[in-house]
């Protein structure tokens, strides 16, 4: 934070361009229908650029490297199911789904079950998990200007919300379309680019690895300021130069710390408290940081004390594999395609554009576990992309790509919080605000979509970035991929049966989401079971809304069979030109007028 104003330049940079692309929008977006689908006339290869844009979150840019650094190979596991979750999306549903002309997600459940209350059901769930994926954006909003600038933790929610609601307000879903595609090549030219130019510096270097020997030592003289109170682990005995308090003596001057009897024995350094470690030193880890050598670090499934690791492990990619399909804001951009054909295209290219990107964090984690293993003493690892590069690369080239880097992350914040304000706005507008399609009522559901996730990330959380927006596709995995394969694929779906699995989802798996980031994750199974409960409440909603389907044959939707004909024939045939937008929904193609 010496020389902040390479990076200052690069948020003003990304926002203004977002801003002026918004303003192209603008120009563009003259209906309803361009509001909310962009009027269904997306290409292939512009919609999944789109779709990567606001996919790759906060959770992509910053939460995947710190995750990886923190806990070590099993973490990878993340950008596996984030990519692999649009092959099942591809398989299962991309095109019967925009085969039913439904905008959104309560749409296509009105649709399949003809049942206002199941849309409504739907519609709150929809709230509930953009709000939820929303936290994280505006939480890696306020760490990034904190780390690159020292701004107060409000100011980087405060851009955000700004940025996006000028966006979204102006132009929708077409607005946002062609700003998201510009985003993701940002994204991965800011990822991609300072990996390169850092990797020559590690190989001139010696190419030290990042598994060798024992727990991370510092390189160079390292010194850490504390922001809040730190609890620590000692792995190894440690000497630290510390001005402030620790374990509420003051304290200034040399300590020896040895390794801790218990859990219970560990240090806690006061907020404000100063921490110097010299070269060479072992690095205590955060309390919430399990140590891990250079064998266990690298090796996927070790036990790191935060519960059985291969049921997390399992629970995690259950959860990215079927929740994809339910985020609210991933889903949407299927129907911006002119059929059905183009949706799989679309499927298809995303896998290979996330491919890319997901190349690039596990080097930062590599890299960080040799050049920044201080996070680990503050438990900040979520900030490794953006320190990386100014720790290797000094002088002005060093400003310069951590500018870049900078750039890349309030990108990642401002495209995946438009996509959701979008998706957000649009289920508000229709469903809790006027009960129709307008533009006015799409544009006070936009205001109220960021206002209430943009105060929740100012309060603390107990989770990582990654983490809560894992807790997002659980939630949605538990909810809407029910709905969807079974919607879609097995006709004997009742309204009851439907109703049932949503509202027995949402609870189950919205109350692990809430306990885990209020309280946080507690050790052992029962602890891995909230943090981690798509492999429970998964099967359980499938098993639950298929058995009450059974049980109630008579609240069978009227017109199934004709609805699922239409589901799975291809277009050129003509059925699904019969395809009946609920009441009040502007009609296919061009909307009402503004």
């Amino acid at each position: 934070m010496v020389n902040a104003w390479p990076q200052s330049l690069a948020v003003a940079g990304v926002c203004l361009a977002t801003l002026g692309i918004g303003g192209l929008g603008l120009r563009l977006s003259r209906t309803t229908s361009d509001f909310y689908v962009a009027s269904r006339s997306v290409s292939p290869r512009w919609n999944a650029a789109a779709i990567s844009g606001e996919y790759l979150s906060a959770a992509s840019f910053l939460g995947v490297a710190g995750l990886v650094l923190a806990s070590g190979a099993e973490m990878l596991w993340y950008p596996v199911g984030y990519t692999a979750g649009y092959l099942v999306l591809l398989v299962l549903v991309s095109a019967p789904l925009r085969r039913t002309g439904a905008y959104t997600l309560p749409d296509f459940a009105e649709i399949r079950m003809r049942s206002p209350l199941v849309r409504r059901v739907a519609s709150l769930l929809v709230v509930g998990i953009g709000w939820l994926y929303l936290v994280p954006q505006f939480q890696g909003a306020s760490l990034t200007l904190y780390t690159v600038v020292g701004a107060p933790r409000w100011a980087g929610v405060a851009i955000v919300v700004a940025v996006v609601l000028v966006g979204v307000l102006a132009g929708g879903m077409r607005s946002v379309t062609i700003t998201q595609a510009f985003q993701y090549w940002l994204k991965l030219t800011a990822i991609a680019v300072p990996v390169l130019f850092m990797l020559v510096v590690w190989g001139a270097d010696g190419a030290p690895d990042p598994s060798a020997g024992g727990h991370p030592v510092t390189r160079q003289t390292t010194t850490v300021h504390l922001i809040e109170d730190t609890r620590l682990r000692v792995v190894e005995p440690v000497t630290l130069t510390v001005h402030g308090q620790i374990n509420g003596d003051r304290v200034d001057g040399s300590v020896r710390l040895a390794p801790a009897a218990a859990p219970a024995d560990s240090v806690l350094l006061a907020a404000g408290s100063t921490v110097t470690l010299a070269a060479g030193e072992p690095v205590p880890h955060a309390e919430q940081i399990m140590p891990l050598d250079g064998s266990s670090w690298s090796r996927p499934t070790a036990a790191d004390g935060r519960g059985p690791a291969l049921y997390r492990t399992y629970s995690l990619m259950l959860a990215l594999l079927l929740g994809t399909m339910g985020l609210p804001h991933v889903i949407v951009r299927f129907y911006t395609n002119p059929d059905g054909r183009a949706a799989r295209r679309t499927a298809g290219v995303v896998v290979a554009m996330l491919g890319a990107f997901y190349v690039f964090p596990p080097l930062y984690a590599a890299l960080g576990r040799i050049y920044t293993p201080d996070l680990l003493l503050t438990g900040r690892t979520d900030t490794v992309v953006l320190l990386l590069p100014g720790r290797l690369l000094p002088g002005a080239g060093g400003h310069a790509i951590s500018a870049l880097v900078t750039a890349g992350a309030f990108a990642a914040f401002l495209s995946t919080s438009s996509g959701l304000t979008v998706s957000v706005a649009g289920v508000l507008g229709q469903d809790l605000l006027r009960g129709r399609v307008s533009v006015s009522g799409f544009r006070i559901g936009a205001v109220i979509a960021v206002a209430v996730p943009a105060s929740v990330s100012l309060l603390a959380t107990q989770v990582g970035l990654a983490d809560t927006v894992g807790l997002a596709f659980a939630v949605a995995a538990s909810t809407f991929s029910p709905l969807l394969v079974l919607g879609i694929w097995w006709e004997k779906l009742t309204v009851t049966g439907a109703l049932t699995g949503l509202v027995v989802g949402g609870l189950l798996a919205g109350a692990a989401a809430t306990v885990t980031m209020v309280a946080g994750t507690p050790a052992g199974l029962a602890g891995a079971m909230f943090a981690q409960p798509a492999a429970w409440t998964v099967p359980l909603v499938f098993v639950v809304m298929m058995v009450v389907s059974l049980l109630t044959p008579g609240s069978t939707p009227a017109g199934i069979r004709q609805l699922m004909v239409r589901l799975h024939a291809p277009e050129g045939l003509g059925l699904d030109r019969g395809a009946a937008p609920r009441q009040g929904a502007a009609p296919p193609g061009r909307g009402g007028r503004r």
